[in-house]
């Protein structure tokens, strides 16, 4: 299927700005002590100032993002949607087609479903051909290929219809069952939170819960 027609980073954009509308700034998301308000505030700064990211990571510089984190924060709830509605203004990256594509596409989607998960009584999103097949080209890409790798058991994806996808190939293996999304998910760290139900020999899921718990 050609799915360039498809920009899932441009659709889960507006889906969540309406979601986060819908639900406001204070509900729990997936993302471990974040509620939607540091959700958003961490996408407004990613990709409006990515300079200030630097500060997670080099403590002298944490002055500057807690100064330029403190800008967004203190902007109404409705503000801060809108501005991650619209996206980055002038030059930036991100309003390159094939850049948003590859930068926001499982970004968004993902975060939409912390968001979405977050929250009591969810319903699981249905998903059209056209974007399941995307999905399923996330699965087998990296970045999000890397989450099938290095757990000691090779992983075949099954997804609803049947279909088998290879994920990481290897001996012994594991199955993973799930629609595209829930396998998105667990690869992205959100194991206890999406529905994929794994099968194997016993030795190695056993492999596989050790590796998964070092990580």
């Amino acid at each position: 299927m050609n799915t360039s027609s498809v920009n899932l980073a441009q659709s889960e954009r507006a889906l969540l700005a309406d979601l986060f509308d819908k639900v406001g700034p204070d509900q729990p998301t997936l993302n471990a002590g974040w509620q939607t308000s540091d959700l958003l505030l961490h996408l407004l700064m990613r990709e409006r100032r990515p300079d200030a990211a630097i500060g997670m990571f080099v403590k002298p510089f944490a002055f500057w993002t807690a100064r330029v984190s403190r800008g967004y924060a203190t902007l109404p709830w409705t503000e801060q949607v809108e501005m991650f509605r619209t996206g980055p203004k002038g030059l930036s990256p991100i309003r390159i087609d094939a850049v948003d594509k590859a930068m926001n596409s499982g970004e968004y989607l993902i975060h939409h479903e912390d968001v979405l998960r977050g929250a009591k009584n969810w319903q699981p999103r249905e998903f059209d051909e056209a974007t399941t097949a995307v999905i399923v080209k996330m699965l087998t890409s990296p970045p999000f290929s890397w989450g099938f790798r290095n757990h000691g058991v090779g992983i075949t994806g099954r997804l609803p219809d049947g279909r088998p996808l290879t994920l990481h190939s290897g001996e012994p293996h594991v199955v993973l069952h799930g629609a595209p999304v829930e396998l998105l998910l667990w690869a992205s760290g959100r194991r206890t939170e999406c529905h994929v139900r794994l099968e194997g020999d016993p030795d190695a899921l056993a492999t596989l819960a050790k590796s998964l718990a070092k990580s």
